[in-house]
């Protein structure tokens, strides 16, 4: 099985489990993290995911060439499943609205598709051996997975140009110079400091942290006075919810908050 999902409490892990292929994606590695990403979203007991790759060297190497070359050399049907042509996305994610927050735990190099994955997820926290890339120019390709779109949006124009047009990686340190990474953690305490990031979004309302969620995400693709009705309507759903109740009670009571999603 090239992906693997495991629980710790509120979170779920969800692991790419290729390592001979620098977890590269294939075909049944992105069809498995669709599913994957279909039953977390409607599992009320998880709060937050984090996404691994095995292994210290690679999180995630992009596409799997190899097949791609394979499929090139032999054409499917076009009704046949691809990597990128899951319902969410390349790798599941890069194209699907997940209401709940993802963290990247990046124990390798991240290039290509991999580090488009980094850029769908909402948070990353990179090994210090972590590298990040786009190097598709230099396979005669296109980062199209939401690479070119998503750098030009986190960065000034003339570094998200270096790094699309050179194709050369970035160390974890410049990435998080960049604002592109959370922080910047020991080799092999990835997937550690991301559950314990995790559990700290955890301690917050899971409604209330998926709506904030979904109006950070809208206010980066929108302009701002587009914002305010969805903002207010965003607010009256939460208003409707058990936990706008239980956050105010358990702080009077002076008890920790047990939230219910609801």
């Amino acid at each position: 099985m090239p992906v693997h999902l495991t629980r710790d409490g509120r979170v779920a892990i969800v692991v790419m489990d290729r390592p001979e292929a620098r977890n590269a994606m294939n075909r049944e590695m992105t069809q498995q993290l669709d599913a994957i990403y279909d039953e977390l979203e409607s599992d009320e007991s998880v709060w937050v995911v984090v996404l691994t790759g095995s292994g210290d060297r690679a999180f995630c190497a992009g596409q799997d060439l190899k097949e791609l070359d394979s499929r090139t050399r032999q054409p499917e049907p076009a009704d046949m499943p691809r990597p990128g042509r899951a319902s969410g996305g390349f790798g599941g994610i890069t194209r699907r609205d997940f209401p709940k927050p993802i963290i990247a735990a990046v124990n390798g190099f991240a290039m290509g598709g991999g580090f488009e994955i980094c850029l769908a997820c909402d948070l990353v926290v990179a090994e210090e051996h972590a590298s990040f890339g786009l190097p598709e120019v230099k396979r005669g390709l296109i980062a199209a997975g939401g690479g070119v779109v998503r750098l030009g949006k986190r960065l000034p124009m003339p570094l998200a140009m270096e790094v699309v047009l050179t194709g050369e990686p970035i160390s974890a340190r410049r990435a998080l110079e960049l604002g592109l990474v959370n922080r910047v953690v020991p080799t092999g305490e990835g997937v550690r400091a991301a559950v314990q990031l995790a559990n700290k979004i955890c301690e917050a309302a899971p409604l209330a942290v998926r709506l904030s969620k979904k109006m950070v995400r809208t206010a980066v693709a929108h302009a701002e006075e587009e914002l305010w009705s969805l903002q207010a309507e965003l607010g009256a759903e939460l208003r409707r919810s058990e936990d706008y109740l239980e956050g105010p009670r358990a702080f009077i009571e002076k008890r920790a908050p047990q939230w219910t999603g609801r």
